[in-house]
């Protein structure tokens, strides 16, 4: 890869400078503003020793993709490995707005999506961001109304929302267009299928209303579809090899990572912790899950749409590098990206010391390491 670390394209920086969706939201579109959030059972460990700082303050969305961080908070696993340092989780409604908040020190550590994971680590020459760790795979779906769309080639002369221009999942239906050998214009979202830039609040009222065809989105928007009558044509999972790829990472501050090693390493135990929890007990996870997402947006999901959002999202420690890495030559791909150096978005190390003496298998950076 180049060694040029070049920065995004006008087109996509205007559209950062937008509530730019890079994942599952859960009613949900996304605003500008972070939101302190109480929900924990205990953000503190009672009796516990203090770390190297007093507080250490948690980013992350109110979303079923963002299970590690909501279940880890909500039953204090991750308190728990901070001893007497405080957590002040906040949440966050747009990519871009969580990337500001780590880049002004208003987070230390955040859960977030590829795309402005990738967006933060090029738009800084390198500088901002670490990639820490993984916390969830997939959860990304095609929906349609199967009146009038039967088939995936039925999907041309259609109008097709995805959540925001230059999203996770905008780059991923654009490069499965043009997979398909299809023209479309990025910026507009013209061509041979109408991708409509829908914010995923909206989408399901205008897919009951006909204005749209189906929509590319994540979870739980997709299983809101469903229950207005949608049909799954596609699992994005199923575009990727072994099912996977990368939906939420576990990101850093450069800075917070170096002068807070002890409490990044305390973080990192108690996601582990939580993923081993989540992954042995599925159905109370889900449960803690819509629990903190009822206390975040003041609705909880209904049966009929959490249960098949949940089902479709892996809960890993695994951050899935080549697929970060693929997903980042899709943008390219689509013009909405020039070509990144993504050489150093990771930091495994800490990670692997842990899964390494909890016996549980190491995970690699795809050659993305830092040195």
């Amino acid at each position: 890869m180049p060694a040029t670390r070049t920065t995004l394209r006008r087109g996509l920086a205007a559209a950062a400078a937008l509530p730019l969706l890079a994942v599952a939201a859960t009613a949900c579109g996304y605003g500008s503003e972070a939101k302190d959030d109480d929900s924990a059972k205990s953000n503190v460990s009672a009796g516990g020793k203090k770390l190297s700082t007093d507080t250490v303050k948690i980013g992350y969305f109110p979303n079923l993709t963002h299970a590690t961080a909501l279940v880890g908070i909500q039953e204090g696993l991750i308190a728990k490995e901070l001893g007497g340092t405080t957590v002040k989780p906040s949440t966050f409604n747009a990519g871009p707005s969580e990337i500001e908040a780590l880049n002004a020190g208003a987070i230390d550590i955040g859960f977030i999506g590829p795309s402005p994971s990738i967006n933060g680590y090029a738009k800084s020459d390198g500088q901002s961001l670490r990639i820490v760790g993984g916390s969830a795979s997939g959860g990304v779906k095609l929906v349609v109304d199967p009146k009038k769309i039967k088939t995936l080639d039925d999907l041309k002369g259609k109008k097709i929302a995805t959540p925001q221009l230059g999203n996770t999942q905008d780059v991923a239906f654009l490069h499965w267009i043009a997979e398909k050998g299809w023209k479309v214009d990025a910026q507009s979202g013209k061509g041979d299928v109408s991708v409509v830039r829908s914010d995923n609040k909206v989408t399901p009222d205008a897919f009951k209303s006909g204005s749209l065809d189906g929509a590319w989105v994540p979870e739980p928007t997709a299983s809101k579809l469903v229950a207005e009558g949608g049909k799954v044509l596609l699992d994005e999972s199923s575009l990727w090899p072994d099912d996977k790829f990368v939906i939420t990472n576990i990101i850093v501050s450069q800075k917070f990572l170096s002068e807070h090693p002890d409490v990044v390493d305390a973080v990192l135990r108690g996601t582990v912790n939580t993923n081993k929890w989540i992954n042995a007990n599925p159905d109370k996870a889900k449960a803690s899950a819509n629990a903190a997402l009822e206390k975040l947006s003041g609705k909880a999901l209904p049966a009929d749409v959490l249960d098949p959002a949940w089902k479709s999202i892996q809960i890993t420690n695994d951050p899935l590098a080549a697929t970060l890495q693929a997903q980042a030559d899709h943008a390219v791909s689509a013009g909405l990206l020039e070509k990144p150096d993504l050489k150093g978005i990771y930091d495994l190390k800490p990670l692997n010391k842990i899964l390494k003496a909890e016996g549980q298998p190491e995970v690699a950076d795809a050659g993305l390491g830092a040195e």
